[in-house]
């Protein structure tokens, strides 16, 4: 076995309940997850997030001429703090760059069990997208059918 850092094994793990949740970025809840981890990194020094950026998180969008953006529904647009949307963005590619070096340490450190893992799903896959397949090409059919119909019957009627 290759060995793997502890937050990959806690990222496997189930989670306990999920309390009701606010503003998402990166699909993340804003104010019980990235807020109080800014906060965090901020008192630690490993971070420098602007105290306006962290004290009022959401904020109103306003357009490139300085008028407040209004969404076809007519109610106001509310974007995240740049200085927070910047500091997900590059957690993000850091976690995406550490999620690819583990699968590389993996297929690397144990390259026949990992061929073998790819090739038992791909096995185990195999019938799924045969199935899905086969199911497409039947619903394709039966809407080219069901046009054919529509368009048939529409003839008649200006026909009639």
């Amino acid at each position: 076995m290759v060995k793997q850092q502890n937050y990959v094994k806690t990222l496997l793990m189930p989670s306990p309940a999920k309390a009701p949740q606010g503003r998402r970025v990166w699909s993340i809840d804003l104010e019980t997850v990235w807020r109080p981890l800014f906060l965090a990194t901020n008192t630690n020094g490993d971070s420098a997030i602007p105290h306006d950026a962290l004290g009022a998180p959401i904020r109103l969008g306003y357009a490139k001429d300085g008028s407040v953006k209004f969404r076809a529904n007519g109610k106001p647009t509310m974007v995240v703090a740049k200085e927070i949307r910047n500091a997900v963005s590059l957690i993000r590619e850091n976690f995406v760059a550490t999620l690819q070096e583990y699968t590389h340490g993996v297929a690397e450190g144990l390259p026949d069990e990992f061929k073998s893992q790819v090739e038992l799903c791909r096995n185990a896959g195999a019938p799924i997208i045969a199935h899905d397949k086969a199911e497409l090409e039947k619903a394709i059919e039966a809407q080219i059918e069901q046009a054919m119909k529509s368009e048939e019957a529409e003839k008649e009627k200006v026909a009639a």
